[in-house]
């Protein structure tokens, strides 16, 4: 089946794969046999996955296999891995949430993303590496070691889907999902040179994910390309009546608009997120200005906009996320507090202080912010930002990962529910990625993939990877 695909099948976007599938050049066991030898090959630096499920997967590829070969591909991801945070359901699996309190914790049923991508033929090697409980940092207390940036294993991959970022930026897997309650899905992808999307709130079920923060979580996809992140959420989004933060929307195919390009979107960019709010590096500040021009070059109209200060939306996300995070948590901060990590312990613990009426204020205060961003929106398309203010930090460097973590712009955007993707705009001195991030109206995920697509083909970055 396999006799004209290319060789270095680890390469392979998910695009190519699906495409070199359809048209019987590719075995998806070939590709998951090539893909987990890749793993064998690099998990002992990356510690990437925490279940490895590969035998389970090829049983999946085979048959995925003899039904293409029987009626066709059902859809573009028939037979191909994607791999799951481990604060998502797998059935007969454990949801660790990378944490000594839920090691035993089997699910008998998917959670309702990975029963949409089942439906649409992926098979899933494995769970992956987060910090503990989605809140927790790069530690090494936890029963797990934690993920490392392909880039440089001494520095961490961002987080808290830090397996997700790992795997794909590794070649190890074409695609995985991440969640995202304050950038958790762009991070990861800032941090290691790959593509992030936090979708619109309510886009993608999160029926059967580990909650974190229920008003501020969402599910994201996180690949190498543009193209092939706007093919997994075509697979991933969709209507759930059991989510009570879904929304009902008609279908859409992100993909539509990916060669549309730059030319006439009106850009506003959130230059004094990174200039005075929270002043990035000089070199993280030069590949942003890169980027502006980059995009005007491109046929982009660009010009500064003025959003409420990065604080304000920090202060609020801070309240709401660590007040939500108390209520899932109280019984086990209370009867088992010693089983947690101590840097989880440090963030979970505040929200059990946080009064009704913080709570209350930061969600009057939220819908303020949401009035403030839909204001700019009826100025310009989209908006043009940071994502992270450094580089990623080495991993044994407590002090300083502890410093710069909360040295971004990805929160305001889960205040506010509005999609944002991360791309990569540039590499550090010390050959480590830098991000930035494209944010669109609600419900604008295609034209998102629509810019972000022609920055990606104009500036190139995408063609960098991990010296592995």
């Amino acid at each position: 089946m396999s006799a004209a695909a290319p060789s270095g099948l680890h390469e392979l976007t998910l695009t190519e794969a699906a495409a070199l599938v359809r048209d019987k050049r590719l075995s998806p066991v070939e590709y998951l046999r090539a893909l987990r030898a890749r793993a064998a090959a690099l998990e002992p630096k990356l510690n990437a996955f925490i279940r490895p499920l590969w035998d389970e997967a090829e049983a999946a590829a085979r048959e995925a296999e003899a039904e293409i070969a029987r009626s066709g591909p059902r859809s573009p991801l028939h037979g191909l891995p994607v791999g799951l945070k481990d604060i998502i359901d797998l059935a007969g699996h454990p949801t660790t949430c990378h944490s000594k309190i839920l090691l035993d914790n089997v699910k008998q049923e998917d959670a309702a993303v990975v029963a949409r991508l089942r439906a649409a033929g992926a098979v899933f090697p494995g769970k992956l590496a987060t910090h503990e409980f989605a809140i927790g940092g790069p530690t090494f207390e936890l029963p797990f070691p934690p993920a490392r940036n392909p880039w440089n294993p001494a520095h961490h991959p961002g987080g808290s889907s830090s397996g997700s970022g790992a795997a794909v930026a590794a070649r190890m897997l074409p695609a995985a999902l991440g969640t995202d309650t304050g950038g958790s899905v762009r991070n990861p992808a800032t941090q290691c040179g790959i593509v992030g999307m936090k979708p619109t709130y309510g886009l993608v079920s999160r029926r059967g994910v580990f909650p974190l923060s229920f008003t501020l979580d969402h599910v994201g996809p996180m690949t190498r390309t543009v193209a092939d992140n706007a093919l997994l959420l075509n697979a991933m989004a969709g209507y759930d009546p059991l989510d009570p933060g879904s929304v009902e929307r008609p279908a859409e195919d992100y993909t539509r608009d990916l060669g549309g390009g730059l030319k006439g979107l009106r850009i506003g960019f959130v230059r004094h997120f990174h200039e005075t709010d929270t002043p990035a590096t000089p070199e993280v500040a030069a590949a942003l200005e890169e980027a502006a021009r980059l995009l005007a070059r491109e046929g982009a109209v660009v010009r500064d906009i003025t959003l409420p200060k990065l604080g304000e939306f920090a202060a609020v996300n801070r309240v709401i996320l660590t007040s939500e995070a108390a209520a899932v948590h109280e019984p086990w901060l209370r009867e088992r507090p010693g089983d947690y990590a101590p840097l989880t312990l440090r963030r979970l613990l505040p929200g059990m202080f946080v009064g009704g009426v913080d709570y209350v204020q930061a969600q009057r205060r939220r819908r303020e912010l949401v009035a403030a961003v839909e204001a700019a929106f009826r100025e310009v398309d989209l908006l043009l930002c940071a994502s992270s203010m450094d580089p990623a930090s080495r991993i044994d460097d407590e002090a300083e990962t502890e410093r710069t973590y909360p040295r971004q712009a990805r929160t305001p955007f889960n205040v506010t529910g509005h999609p944002a993707i991360s791309v990569m705009c540039g590499l550090s001195a010390g050959g480590l990625p830098i991000g930035m991030q494209l944010v669109g109206p609600s419900w604008s995920e295609a034209l998102l993939y629509r810019a972000a697509a022609g920055y990606e083909r104009a500036a190139g970055w995408v063609e960098k990877r991990p010296a592995l």
